[in-house]
């Protein structure tokens, strides 16, 4: 793969780093009651068309994406009872206003876009709008907002040291998970092929931003720290791709021996001559 092709194939993760680097240079622009006025642009607007963007582009009809949408939908309701469970109802964190903007930027949104979808479907088969584009855009505006309050908030840094702390716990929380789900596959009475243990391993522990950065910008609005909240996340993402990068050769030959493996087994002996 070529260096321009693979520019072309990560921009998303350039992306981010060119807005981070805009929003150091000029964070007035993105700040809180600034020009682009992200407490209403952001919070509801491009919240809102992310959610929609994904219920147009939803094939309910396909398993996988569907579990997909659903684990994400599950999300919704146990992030803040998780962080209910947590901080306990003395907590300053209101629980009744983050349940009902969820409902309305998130599910509302979502349920929309899949009533729209019943009367274009047609249309949107044959014509395949980028959705997953139009998302991540959105997605890069709310993470310039989110690095423009901090960068412009002069007591808030992050220093180098905590910095590669962090890329080391969430390197090793993904290798855990990517471990787990792998003895949990190939256990003795499970029934999962080769190729279903690969499926799990990478889909059940790999996330994109779509859903935690709103849920972050929603759950978190107008804690100074919001920014810093959102580097795990921010990291977690690129280091998914890396690892599964670096991961696809040994697993895709630990799956063509293990299938190679299982046709010899199934291959009926030849007939004994006496």
């Amino acid at each position: 793969m070529g260096l321009l092709e693979r520019l072309r194939k990560e921009w998303f993760i350039l992306g981010i780093v060119l807005v981070i680097a805009v929003a150091r240079l000029e964070p007035t622009v993105g700040v809180k009651g600034g020009p682009l006025k992200p407490e209403i642009t952001i919070t509801y607007i491009a919240v809102s068309a992310i959610f929609f963007n994904s219920g147009l582009s939803l094939k309910t009809e396909a398993a996988a994406i569907f579990n997909s949408a659903f684990g994400s939908f599950l999300g919704i309701v146990i992030t803040p009872l998780l962080l209910l469970l947590f901080l306990g109802s003395s907590s300053s964190v209101p629980f009744p206003s983050i349940f009902s903007q969820l409902f309305m930027t998130v599910v509302v949104p979502l349920v929309i876009g899949q009533i729209v979808r019943r009367y274009i479907k047609d249309w949107l088969e044959r014509k395949k709008p980028p959705f997953g584009a139009i998302s991540s855009c959105v997605l890069l505006m709310i993470i310039y907002t989110t690095f423009c309050d901090t960068f412009a908030n002069p007591n808030i840094d992050l220093d180098k040291f905590s910095l590669i702390i962090i890329v080391f716990i969430i390197f090793s929380i993904q290798m855990s998970f990517m471990f787990l789900t792998f003895l949990f596959s190939t256990r003795d009475n499970s029934n999962f092929t080769p190729a279903d243990t690969v499926a799990i391993i990478f889909c059940s522990t790999h996330k994109s931003l779509t859903l935690g950065i709103p849920m972050l910008k929603i759950v978190f609005a107008g804690y100074e720290h919001l920014s810093l909240i959102s580097v795990p996340l921010l990291i977690y993402h690129p280091a998914q791709i890396l690892l599964g990068s670096l991961l696809v050769p040994t697993i895709k030959s630990w799956m063509v021996s293990r299938q190679q493996a299982q046709k010899l087994t199934r291959q009926p002996k030849a007939p004994v001559k006496v």
